[in-house]
């Protein structure tokens, strides 16, 4: 690969070595291997199940780690545009009809005045018509009504981020799912000095508009909730960006230049690496309720919350014994019953082991970050989810999966496929200190191997396009895991606009 000199200045302008360039290159031009499955995670193997002891005494424990003086932190990626949102909407625009005839149409204009933004709509429908928007549908002006809502001049839903939307209906106004993350974490996340520590990151274009609203809305969030708020924003790096390649494995370069783009959510590891917090609880933007549907919520974090915590001290207490010296034959048998049965983590040779071996293995493996991710049962179809996995280094542990990396070619990892019976939420709990407290650096956990590509056509030439390992997939690969079972009610994603329509988004 020859690299020009304006080629090296762009790489230094974006914080990428040429070593890294070449790397994505390759991968690019190899791909990735199939992950090999042992079994899908499931109830009693791999899946906890929470008793009503264990949800009560998990949530005791959180509701104490509150007021111990620890950091605890909520993280909500939030660098999306909501465009997805709308592509249904967007079609209906494009195809020139004039009136929706059935389905997805239909539904959206069969409840429109159920939305949170609709109050809003019709008061600019007004203005600018001097027509209701009822008064519009009835004389047919549909394409109207959706141009205002996604376009500007109009709303311009469909370049807003999705934390900026009007997603709820509350007495007297609406909510956005930027204010919601903060009613949420008021609720579960405030410590002793009712602090609330927030970070959402957030794409560029966006940030004004997200600092914006954050000064609007702070005191009044502040004073309903009794909180004070600590809220901080960060962009994916560009230093995380990823080159794209032609078919045959050349750089592709737009006027010369070489071509990148955002390395997808596994990007956002970086960011995590730089918070510093005892506790951090991971959950997507749209994914929330309002509060008068929130309790199922607050309980399954507080949970996930305890049980973290209580898992975290057992770890640390193992790390701290295994630091003296090396434990009675008895000990070390307790520790591997931990990382066995807690855990879910084996080795096959871990009975061949001497002491000093199985010493050595065992505070490796404690003295790692931790997460408690919950899992969802899966009432359709089983796709991506947790899975109990081979690792490079001959261990088997929980991995979550997407359904790309399994081999579709493998008998065998289908059948585990179908066999699996939840998926993930992304709802997770973390933490990234070690036993000493001292931040763990978070991409020396990331697994190389777990990356993405895809073929996509960009101004009509195919090129290949590669994702760094997913935030809550390879870029944890090397994490403790703890899978459990959160109620259904607790995953409520608007991944439509039509979703918004839905008893857990109306209150």
């Amino acid at each position: 690969m020859n690299l020009t000199h304006t080629d090296i200045l762009q790489l230094e302008e974006k914080g990428i070595s040429v070593a890294t360039l070449e790397r994505q290159l390759l991968d690019l031009a190899k791909g990735f291997p199939f992950l090999k499955i042992e079994a899908p995670a499931t109830i009693g193997q791999g899946i906890t199940l929470p008793s009503e002891n264990l949800e009560r005494q998990s949530i005791d424990i959180w509701e104490k780690y509150l007021r111990s003086g620890a950091t605890i932190m909520k993280m909500t990626p939030a660098s999306g545009a909501a465009s997805r949102m709308f592509k249904d909407l967007y079609a209906f625009l494009n195809s020139g009809a004039k009136k929706p005839e059935k389905g997805f149409m239909r539904d959206f204009f069969d409840g429109i005045e159920d939305f949170a933004f609709y109050h809003r709509l019709n008061r600019e429908m007004l203005t600018l018509y001097r027509r209701s928007i009822d008064s519009m549908m009835r004389d047919g002006s549909y394409r109207e009504i959706v141009d205002h809502l996604l376009n500007v001049p109009g709303m311009g839903y469909g370049q807003l981020p999705k934390a900026l939307l009007m997603f709820h209906r509350v007495p007297g106004t609406s909510r956005t799912p930027l204010e919601e993350h903060i009613a949420e974490g008021a609720q579960y996340a405030a410590d002793k000095h009712d602090r609330v520590n927030l970070h959402f990151t957030v794409s560029p274009d966006h940030l004004p508009l997200i600092e914006a609203k954050l000064e609007e809305v702070k005191a009044f969030m502040e004073h309903h909730y009794n909180i004070s708020l600590n809220v901080t924003l960060s962009i994916q790096k560009p230093s995380t960006d990823t080159v794209v390649a032609t078919p045959d494995g050349e750089p592709y370069r737009e006027n010369g230049s070489l071509f990148f783009r955002p390395g997808g959510h596994g990007a956002l590891i970086e960011n995590l690496n730089d918070l510093d917090a005892d506790v951090i609880f991971i959950k997507n933007i749209d994914n929330v309720v309002p509060d008068s549907l929130r309790r199922s919520t607050i309980e399954s974090k507080k949970v996930l919350g305890g049980i973290l915590v209580a898992t975290k001290m057992k770890m640390d207490a193992y790390c701290r014994q295994l630091r003296k010296g090396i434990p009675s034959e008895e000990e070390r048998e307790e520790m591997l019953g931990f990382l066995r049965n807690v855990l879910c983590v084996t080795h096959d040779k871990a009975d061949s082991m001497t002491p000093e071996e199985e010493s050595a293995y065992l505070f490796a493996k404690f003295n790692r970050p931790l997460r408690v991710c919950g899992m969802v049962k899966n009432e359709g179809e089983p796709g991506g989810g947790p899975f109990l996995c081979y690792n490079p280094d001959g261990t088997v542990s929980p991995q979550i999966l997407e359904s790309s990396q399994i081999d579709p070619d493998d008998r065998y990892a289908m059948e585990m496929l179908r066999k699996s019976t939840h998926f993930n939420p992304v709802d997770l709990v973390v933490a990234t200190k070690d036993f000493e407290g001292k931040k763990f650096n978070l991409p020396d956990y990331v697994d190389p191997a777990t990356g993405f590509i895809s073929e996509k056509s960009r101004e009509g030439v195919t090129i290949k396009a590669l994702e760094l390992p997913g935030l809550w997939n390879g870029a944890m690969s090397d994490w403790n895991t703890i899978f459990v079972e959160v109620p259904a009610e607790t995953f409520n994603p608007v991944k439509t606009v039509n979703d918004l329509l839905r008893p857990a988004h109306r209150g």
